[in-house]
């Protein structure tokens, strides 16, 4: 996949980023943070735990570049429920999986690779959840943006309800409000939920996430639009999703696969794809926030490795709290 944001000088920053946010983590810590999850965690017992990883990552992306923005949905699915613990990953009846809700996740078959590659070298070693968050940071990082050192030493959750899905993801109907809540709860500030709403720069939506905003007729034509919505790009919208309606959408339209600011400026420019992209401009609480990250990329880069960081840290499960899944869709027993 081509590199768009080469020409910044991005190996430099990266160098200096990286080594900032480790220092970062040594001095400000984690609170979810539990003995055992650390930098080093499988220096011993799989070293090469994040090459396999994000091989696995970069081969799947080159034949499907949809790859890395469903990798990134599926941390923050995983995540806000439950925990860091792969948990969303099981299949079966009344699992996360099997919410409604979670029926356009993808990106399961990489994790599952990466899984078995992995239990041929370091058997019964390595957690689903430290797969699924090692994928998801190296997605970001095959679309062009910011590497991060992460630690590692996730234990597997053996617990996986639909009932927990629902009270803990956010829906595209949600206020400003309702999104500060959720994010409250999970340790997340209002700076976290700007930073990270920016993964919306990769990935693809179903025309069902937004059809509440346009209303258009049979030939497409669009016959009336939410008024935080761009007219052209509205018009856009209803022709792609008059075709089927199951089709998928890029949610940024400009720079669609690689991980960049342009989704802040979309905001600005009335082209937020989702209700709740679009209100982070319209509210005065978030816009500030929107207009920086939009107007200087590095200074996002920054916030955002921060903030992902915090994400795949949230509820981990160590210490015997978990387990080590041999197949990740599958608990053991």
């Amino acid at each position: 996949m081509e590199n768009n944001i080469s020409v910044l000088g991005k190996e430099n920053y990266l160098q200096k980023t990286t080594l900032f946010h480790v220092l970062l983590i040594f001095v400000l810590g984690f609170p979810s943070f539990t003995h055992g999850f650390s930098m080093e965690f499988y220096a011993f017992s799989c070293p090469g735990v994040e090459f396999i990883v994000r091989d696995t990552v970069r081969s799947a992306a080159s034949t499907d570049p949809t790859i890395p923005g469903k990798l990134l949905r599926l941390l923050f699915h995983d995540c806000f429920v439950e925990g860091c613990d792969a948990s969303v990953l099981v299949k079966g009846d009344g699992t996360e999986r099997a919410d409604p809700a979670n029926a356009s996740l993808g990106g399961f078959e990489v994790i599952e690779t990466a899984k078995r590659e992995l239990e041929l070298f370091c058997p019964e070693t390595v957690s689903c959840a430290d797969i699924l968050a090692l994928a998801a940071r190296d997605a970001v990082v095959m679309s062009g943006g910011p590497d991060i050192q992460m630690p590692t030493g996730r234990q597997d959750g053996m617990v996986s309800a639909i009932s927990n899905v629902r009270p803990n993801i956010i829906d595209t109907s949600f206020t400003v409000d309702d999104m500060i809540k959720i994010f409250s709860s999970k340790g997340l500030s209002l700076a976290d939920l700007v930073i990270l709403s920016g993964a919306h720069t990769i990935g693809i939506a179903h025309c069902t996430a937004f059809s509440d905003r346009i209303q258009f007729d049979s030939k497409g034509n669009l016959t009336s639009a939410d008024s935080s919505l761009d007219k052209d790009y509205a018009s856009k919208l209803a022709k792609k999703c008059a075709s089927s309606k199951s089709a998928t959408v890029n949610i940024d339209p400009n720079t669609s696969f690689s991980f960049d600011n342009q989704y802040y400026n979309n905001l600005i420019a009335k082209r937020g794809l989702l209700q709740t992209d679009s209100i982070l401009f319209d509210d005065q609480r978030t816009r500030i926030l929107v207009e920086q990250f939009a107007s200087d990329l590095n200074t996002f880069y920054e916030a955002w490795s921060e903030s992902f960081l915090k994400l795949s840290s949230i509820g981990i499960k160590a210490d015997g709290e978990g387990e080590v899944r041999q197949i990740c869709s599958r608990i053991n027993g």
